[in-house]
């Protein structure tokens, strides 16, 4: 096949959505939409072309490394594709839209290869949804398109043709260019239309063929609902994929995952487990109820939770145990350690075989910077301890139960950072006496 581009349009202000965030930019499994459609047209294409609009630099920010082209005025699709041409190359280009992320690897590829058969000079990507509602109607003839007709410019038996445009389209570079120059905005609204590609390409005499893919493929993304119908569709696929590659989910529908998750064989997930991006389960990991999970390691044999939340930049070693209530964050817990209850350890590293106490916690802000604890290998940490950063406690050391540790503990040392108790006997008795007297 000949070199083929991806052009990707996302200067689109998503009105629908009512938001000030760009609507490529809405996240889908912890991803937003231009992520996954570059996801798919990397795997697929040669090169990739985004077009943003004007005041865009998050979207540019997402589409890095590939090229980025700016349609300052949003004059329509036809326009906004236009403005990519002085990088379409020198084969074929295929119009894609980044509210639709959900088309696979498989069919891009599959749009390529139609166009490469050489006897249409632009494929058109076709579903039959089963609801075609107000959906663009595609009036095919022997295997090729002779028009496409918005639905409200239909005629009833028109309306009642089931297939229907799915938005994107693949031709050769030189003929698009032409295409797109010669498309009219004297319709209602003044714009430039994508679709009017068709009518031109077939008043050349070009032949238009049509690539039929599933309606889940060519799910449309334009508003809060469509954007939570997209997400439950690729949550099922991913719950899917996992429990298919040996993860264990008690209750399916309650996990929800990361475009990116990864867990190993043998992983076993209890209900209402939440995966954050970059999060990666090594094999044999039990992760149980109402835990929360991002930006973190989680290495083989490890239990976490339940109700137990690993923040980014935490590792957790093999066969460590976080337990109800315990928040990671940056921490580093070796091998074998445990804090299994109500503590939080922040900037922090805890060697391997360590125990903390229920309550424990690092003072890692000082209102200015972060700063790091460090507890070596076989130390215990007693209950309601306070570790003042930066500060290290020693392998092999005993920090009592309530202490404040402000200053560093030496290694098999034993540390006591509390007030002394005192007891007054009797003064119980005298106090309730004098009250009921009171």
């Amino acid at each position: 096949m000949t070199r083929a581009t991806a052009v990707l349009l996302a200067a689109g202000l998503g009105t629908r959505m009512k938001s000030a965030l760009p609507k490529a930019l809405h996240p889908l499994a912890g991803r937003p939409l231009l992520h996954h459609l570059l996801d798919r047209t990397e795997a697929a294409f040669d090169e990739t072309v985004v077009v943003t609009g004007p005041d865009a630099s998050a979207l540019a920010k997402v589409a890095a490394p590939h090229p980025v082209v700016v349609q300052h005025e949003r004059l329509g699709t036809a326009h906004a594709a236009l403005q990519a041409e002085a990088l379409f190359g020198e084969g074929d280009v295929a119009v894609l839209y980044a509210d639709t992320p959900l088309i696979t690897p498989v069919t891009l590829a599959a749009l390529r290869a139609r166009r490469a058969e050489g006897d249409a000079g632009l494929v058109l990507l076709a579903m039959r949804p089963a609801e075609p509602g107000h959906y663009g109607r595609v009036i095919a003839e022997g295997g090729f398109v002779e028009r496409v007709v918005e639905w409200a410019d239909a005629t009833e038996p028109e309306r009642a043709v089931s297939l229907c445009n799915g938005g994107g389209f693949c031709a050769e570079a030189a003929s698009l260019r032409r295409w797109l120059r010669a498309v009219r905005n004297d319709n209602a609204k003044g714009e430039y239309y994508l679709t009017d590609v068709v009518a031109l390409a077939r008043a050349e005499g070009a032949k238009v063929a049509f690539l039929e893919v599933a309606e889940a493929e060519l799910r449309g993304i334009n508003s809060r609902a469509e954007l939570a119908a997209a997400e439950a569709a690729v949550q099922a696929a991913l719950r899917a994929a996992a429990m298919e590659a040996g993860v264990t989910m008690t209750d399916p529908g309650s996990i929800f995952l990361c475009a990116d998750t990864k867990l190993g064989q043998d992983v076993a997930l209890g209900p209402n487990v939440v995966f954050g991006p970059g999060v990666v389960v090594e094999e044999g990991v039990e992760i149980r109820a109402f835990s929360h999970l991002e930006g973190c390691r989680v290495e083989a044999g490890a239990i976490i939770g339940p109700f137990a939340r690993l923040r980014p930049g935490t590792v957790v070693g093999r066969g460590a145990h976080v337990g109800n209530f315990v928040e990671l964050k940056a921490a580093l817990l070796g091998e074998g350690a445990k804090a299994n209850h109500l503590s939080y350890l922040g900037d922090a590293e805890v060697g391997a075989g360590s125990n903390i106490g229920a309550g424990t916690i690092t003072c890692n802000y000082d209102g200015f910077a972060k700063h790091r604890t460090v507890i070596g290998a076989n130390a215990f940490i007693g209950s309601d301890v306070i570790l003042v950063a930066p500060v290290s406690v020693g392998s092999g050391a005993l920090v009592a139960a309530g202490s404040v540790v402000t200053e560093n503990v030496e290694a098999d040392a034993m540390a006591f950072g509390r007030a002394r108790m005192e007891q007054k006997p009797g003064r119980a008795a005298a106090f309730r006496a004098a009250r009921r007297k009171g």
